[in-house]
């Protein structure tokens, strides 16, 4: 995986879309700091911008299983508590890659990874960790995301210097199916959000999708980034809990 390049898969239909892995760019968003976000972090590969990941604990960090796909874990670290990707906060190693074993590349189902530290956190104001939300808990109809991260501002544009935020409404499961028809399959571990002109971007991918204050998803998918006839994908926590709990023992 090639750091802060445009990954895509080629759906089988001829002709079809390009499935893009949302690699962390906020389109439609506002510059914001770490400090309102201190649970965010930026996944470096030999130190470039590869993905968004999380905070969950002193130890663990989230990310999207596609970020880790194929890639050692002594070539990935995480940057903790600072607005940018290039300097400042805490560099940590990554120990050990905990991808879920189910995570189908063609899909993109069950796209979640686990990254246990090489040494623990030291948490600050710009560096805390996100609470999950429970394996029973519900989106509701009328929600609203707040996602963020460092991907670029447009589909195919520059990288921002600051760490961005962007509000973005739920999506039902059904609507977003009607969006993607034949070309991929919508599934339970997944959810959607779309707003004309607000999406994450290139860049964006294995960062957080916030609700009530917890972790609801991780940066996912979607053809292009903001295009209204396509909304992004995302996956969900709350089906995905399990595999959280047996890594993490919480």
């Amino acid at each position: 995986m090639l750091p802060l390049v445009l990954l895509a898969l080629v759906v089988a239909a001829s002709g079809a879309p390009k499935v893009q892995k949302l690699d962390s760019r906020i389109v439609g968003g506002t510059t914001t700091t770490i400090e309102e976000f201190p649970y965010q972090v930026s996944l470096l590969h030999f130190g470039h911008l590869m993905c968004g990941g999380i905070i969950i604990s002193k130890n663990f960090v989230i990310t999207a299983g596609h970020c880790t796909d194929g890639i050692w874990p002594f070539s990935m670290s995480v940057r903790v508590g600072s607005n940018t990707v290039t300097e400042g906060g805490q560099v940590i190693g990554v120990a050990e890659v905990h991808q879920h074993p189910l995570f189908d590349v063609s899909t993109m189902d069950y796209d979640i990874s686990i990254l246990r530290l090489a040494h623990p956190i030291n948490y600050s104001p710009s560096a805390m960790p996100i609470g999950l939300v429970p394996s029973d808990y519900q989106i509701s109809p009328d929600a609203n995301f707040i996602v963020t991260g460092w991907g670029t501002l447009t589909e195919g544009g520059d990288l921002p210097s600051q760490l961005q935020v962007v509000k973005i409404p739920y999506l039902s499961n059904e609507q977003c199916q009607k969006a993607y028809g034949q070309e991929m399959t919508i599934s339970a571990r997944m959810f959607c959000a779309a707003a004309s002109g607000k999406d994450s971007c290139q860049g964006d991918s294995g960062g957080p999708v916030v609700a009530d204050g917890l972790l609801v998803g991780v940066v996912s998918w979607g053809f292009g980034c903001a295009r209204p006839e396509y909304p992004g994908v995302y996956s969900r926590i709350s089906e995905l809990r399990a595999f959280v709990r047996n890594v993490t023992r919480f």
